[in-house]
């Protein structure tokens, strides 16, 4: 796979992927309208390199968009949030955890970022695990924190230190 910045043409491949409900399920927003990821799209490919990225993840062999994964940064804080979401036809397959890793080595070796983080509700085990397979271990589970979609949701917090990630690489 490889990341890239999106362009025009993936309106519909992304659209295809944040359209569905099992993929926004523990998203803070529902199913996104052609329109919708057309307007997220562009924020994507103008936001500023300093505030972090959005970039789309593709598969070499044939070019197929699997997904996206970010970093968006608090540079006074030397924080980063790293996301991603992925079609559930290529989910398992472990190209969450090798972009996950490629953006974590970015937040840290080129952003210089003390702290990089992941924000999940506890439920969604399966981007729980990728995050433990980045080497980020659970600092906090704040119980019924959140009211989203019409529930109660929990929120996890993982973590990364720039020191951990430098040792876990010797």
């Amino acid at each position: 796979m490889r990341l890239r910045r999106f362009v025009p043409g993936d309106l519909a491949a992304l659209h295809a992927i944040e359209s569905r409900e099992d993929v926004t399920r523990w998203l803070y927003w529902e199913p996104r309208d052609e329109d919708e990821v057309r307007s997220v799209m562009a924020e994507h490919i103008e936001r500023a390199p300093e505030e972090g990225f959005t970039l789309a993840v593709e598969r070499l062999a044939d070019g197929a968009l699997l997904g996206r994964v970010s970093l968006m940064i608090d540079a006074a804080n030397r924080q980063g949030a790293v996301g991603f979401i992925f079609h559930p036809d290529h989910q398992g397959q472990g190209y969450a955890t090798e972009a996950g890793r490629a953006v974590v080595r970015v937040a840290f070796e080129r952003y210089d970022l003390h702290r990089v983080f992941g924000r999940i509700e506890p439920r969604n085990e399966a981007s729980a695990r990728v995050l433990e397979r980045l080497g980020m271990r659970r600092e906090a589970h704040l119980v019924e924190n959140e009211w989203v979609k019409g529930e109660w949701q929990s929120e996890a917090v993982y973590a990364l230190l720039a020191r951990e990630w430098g040792s876990s690489r010797r």
